[in-house]
């Protein structure tokens, strides 16, 4: 096949996928001022370049499918990359409860919805309600960041994001089987093992590849983001080779890669901002090639109606079951019921059906596009203004201090970049106010895109760049003692704050 490709039709390809994606960076731009989802800018790019636009003729499920699965690894390894552990440490139960429990619920409710409001057979009713059944990474991971919620919410909401794709997925495979719906003892059992599995695969690929990469002095600083991506694709490989999870592994392992405080932690995160943002952007135009408009007409209506009964029924029921043991307030629950965003992960799952070959594949792919779609359009723009009538949104979030890691090897040193948010602790303080670990110095500061070296008696400000000198065996001390002061100020010792998660 490759060699059918002549370098004009390279040229022709990459051209088209250059202007493709730069029309669309600059009408994320434009959307992203009245609160528009991006995927919906990148949809609409694929509907644009397909058979009804200019002529682009792709239909294969399979392809789509493999490419999408894909892609929703390389997008999960960025949301755990970029999660602070302590953002969600605290909230584990709850979202895991959401992401195991919570998903039965829905499919359940999504299920009965379909047969008797739709008339759907029960195994396309319960393929329905499993494929609907996840929240999507990148629509909660993008859309969260800019409210301004609280821990406790936002911390539920971006791990159980990243924890129920697992249990979605084995649930679709599982009912879309030519065998039809299994017994619930081996639907059980498939659960038990992909995830228990997925997660020790994970866990292991994390902590082992951590503990590699801290003893290894990389020759060029872009090779760290290189090396801890990989260690997340490995994660997935070998769970997925397994028979197991590899979302869940895949996850877990950027999750802990992404909270072990390596080298070069900043260009890591924007590397895998970079690729995510890319999978998400050819994931969706892909998805946009494969929409029919004749076909999302007939979908109109049984998509709307299992919309409404997902947004209005399934997804609160399921949150308020869940959230029963813990101490979640009313408002509080509202807002996760409304935050239940749907994007990629939802269409994805939509092709394994027609890649099985079962019957009603097209309109249930058709189904679901215009579900995303639609409620992608109420949700997502609303989120914000959701959260301020419930009194759960502030501007005042103080986030956490970044520290970009860099080894000096001739000295068996490490340089600590320290970035000072606003409302930080650390604003204000005069320098031998820090009070770091012996052996730590300060280096200087950059403020305003100027380098001095400051007096001990100077004060920080927000914004200010502090540059500390430090030994790998004082890292992790000297980085506690500044994440407490950045949560607590000069008292952070009286106060009992550790700067630890």
């Amino acid at each position: 096949m490759l060699r059918s490709v002549t370098l004009p039709q390279l040229y022709l390809v990459l051209l088209i996928g250059c202007a493709t994606v730069l029309v669309s960076i600059a009408a994320i731009r434009a959307t992203h001022r009245l609160g528009l989802p991006a995927l919906l800018v990148f949809l609409g790019a694929g509907m644009a370049l397909g058979e009804d636009g200019l002529g682009i003729a792709f239909g294969s499920f399979e392809i789509a499918q493999v490419i999408g699965t894909f892609a929703l690894a390389l997008i999960l390894i960025e949301g755990g990359l970029s999660t602070r552990w302590r953002a969600i440490s605290g909230q584990l139960a709850p979202a895991g409860l959401l992401a195991t429990a919570g998903v039965g619920v829905s499919v359940a409710v999504v299920a009965f919805g379909a047969h008797y409001l739709l008339g759907f057979s029960w195994q396309t009713s319960l393929i329905l309600g499993a494929v609907v059944a996840s929240t999507d990474a990148a629509a909660v991971f993008s859309e969260l960041r800019g409210v301004g919620l609280p821990k406790k919410l936002s911390g539920t909401l971006e791990a159980e994001s990243g924890f129920n794709d697992a249990p979605a997925v084995i649930l679709v495979l599982a009912f879309s089987s030519a065998a039809g719906i299994p017994s619930t003892v081996n639907l059980i059992g498939t659960l038990v093992w992909q995830l228990t599995a997925g997660t020790a695969i994970g866990v292991a690929v994390g902590f082992g590849g951590a503990w590699l990469l801290r003893r290894l002095a990389l020759p060029m600083s872009g090779l760290y983001p290189l090396a801890v991506f990989s260690l997340g694709l490995a994660a997935f490989a070998a769970a997925g080779a397994l028979n197991a999870s590899g979302f869940i592994a895949a996850y877990l392992a950027s999750l802990i890669l992404g909270n072990s405080h390596l080298p070069h932690r900043a260009a890591t995160l924007s590397f895998a901002a970079g690729l995510g943002w890319m999978a998400q952007l050819g994931m969706f135009v892909m998805l946009g090639l494969l929409a029919s408009p004749a076909n999302l007409m007939n979908a109109l209506v049984p998509g709307l109606i299992l919309g409404a009964v997902l947004t209005l029924v399934a997804r609160p029921l399921s949150v308020v079951l869940c959230l029963v043991p813990f101490r979640f307030s009313l408002r509080e629950q509202t807002l996760i019921s409304w935050a239940g965003l749907r994007g990629a992960v939802p269409i994805v799952l939509a092709t394994i059906p027609q890649s099985e070959r079962l019957p009603g594949g097209q309109a249930l792919w058709d189904i679901v596009f215009i579900l995303v779609v639609a409620f992608t359009l109420l949700q997502g723009p609303t989120l914000p203004w959701v959260a301020r009538r419930l009194g759960l949104s502030s501007p005042e979030v103080v986030q956490e201090v970044e520290i970009e890691t860099a080894p000096l090897d001739a000295v068996d040193g490490e340089v600590l970049t320290i970035t000072i948010p606003k409302r930080s602790g650390l604003a204000g303080l005069r320098l031998f106010e820090l009070r770091l670990p012996e052996g730590s110095a300060i280096a200087g500061v950059v403020r305003e895109k100027r380098l001095f070296v400051p007096e001990m008696s100077d004060r920080l400000r927000s914004s200010d760049q502090l540059i500390v000198v430090t030994s790998p065996r004082l890292r992790e001390a000297t980085e506690q003692r500044l994440t407490a002061l950045t949560r607590a100020g000069r008292l952070a010792r009286w106060l009992g704050e550790s700067g630890k998660d």
